[in-house]
């Protein structure tokens, strides 16, 4: 496996005044690989959505370096390069959603290709074929407000497929969701993740969440405190129980 996202001494820090300030971020270090599926797990406020934003492009880091394939990102406050570096890498499900109203599920699908400036026809052909992937072919002209919350997700997830990122970043996707519909989306990632062959960084503050994932880092106070590996010989309820005692423990022991 080849690495498709490295991270080092990534920093974030806020100031009130010059002498006063907050560290979000303490020189994070990790690396993800292709095809692999990390969870983000921490208390609130550990830095865990911040951490993601600037893995998205949404923010800036205030210090160190990130590479994607090997190649260092630079300019993460300038433009064009912040959005073309969203654009050609980087896939973002949210746990609001986030589709537009008054689009229909397949425009909402689309926009990214529109925005690229895709052909109609490419537009029309990966629309079809990612809503028929994540199980939509029969929803293409309804609205989000016609659709149940577990619909709205996975139209959120086909359209960050759309271009073929090759990082989705996943910001508590399933915190909406009851616990039925939440396997389902769950199912549905991990599913899609070996059919594309995707690169997946997830938040989560659910352990039952976490057993999908192949490694979990544990955030706290914006350092990444310890990292375990979920054990693909024990069942998703022992490796919840896992979790869940480990989480425990590196709260308790920080």
């Amino acid at each position: 496996m080849s690495t498709v996202l490295e991270v080092r001494k990534i920093r974030k820090r806020y100031y009130k005044t010059q002498d006063n300030y907050v560290d979000a971020l303490k020189e994070v270090n990790f690396h993800l690989e292709e095809g692999e599926l990390i969870i983000i797990m921490g208390s609130s406020g550990s830095g865990k959505s911040t951490l993601l934003q600037i893995l998205g492009g949404l923010d800036a880091p205030t210090s160190g370096d990130i590479f994607i394939n090997g190649q260092q990102m630079n300019n993460f406050n300038q433009e064009p390069f912040i959005t073309e570096y969203r654009r050609e890498n980087i896939g973002f499900v949210f746990q609001s959603y986030n589709l537009i109203q008054s689009l229909s599920v397949e425009e909402n699908v689309a926009l990214p290709l529109i925005l690229r400036g895709d052909s109609s026809k490419d537009i029309k052909k990966k629309t079809n074929e990612i809503l028929a992937l994540v199980g939509l072919k029969d929803r293409t002209s309804h609205t989000p407000s016609e659709l149940s919350g577990g619909q709205q997700q996975r139209v959120a997830i086909a359209r960050a497929l759309i271009t073929s990122p090759k990082i989705l970043l996943a910001d508590e996707p399933t915190g909406n969701l009851d616990s039925k519909i939440s396997t389902e989306i769950l199912e549905l990632i991990d599913e899609t993740r070996k059919k594309l062959h995707q690169s997946i960084v997830l938040v989560t503050h659910d352990p039952k969440v976490a057993t999908y994932g192949d490694r979990i880092l544990f955030f706290h106070d914006g350092a990444i405190v310890d990292q375990i590996s979920t054990d693909k010989n024990l069942s998703r309820e022992e490796n919840t129980t896992y979790i869940m005692n480990k989480l425990h423990d590196v709260v308790k022991d920080v």
